[in-house]
């Protein structure tokens, strides 16, 4: 593991620091989950805005997307 330092709410914080290790550890292990999460749904933005960019380019508009769709 590596740590990184975040900015969060003076609350949160308080919260954090006031939790006993075991509950400190849980909410690393949650916030390690989350932050994964939001990478990968972040990747997988950025590859469907690609695919959208070269389906567009290749003359792939929205229009002619939804009318196929349609059918």
């Amino acid at each position: 593991m590596e740590t990184i330092n975040i900015q969060v709410d003076a609350d949160v914080a308080k919260t954090y620091h006031s939790a006993n290790p075991e509950q400190q550890q849980k909410i690393q292990a949650l916030m390690n989950l989350w932050l994964k999460c939001a990478m990968q749904i972040t990747q997988l933005q950025t590859t469907m805005d690609q695919l959208s960019d070269e389906a567009e380019a290749n003359g792939l508009t929205p229009e002619i997307l939804q009318s196929i769709l349609d059918e």
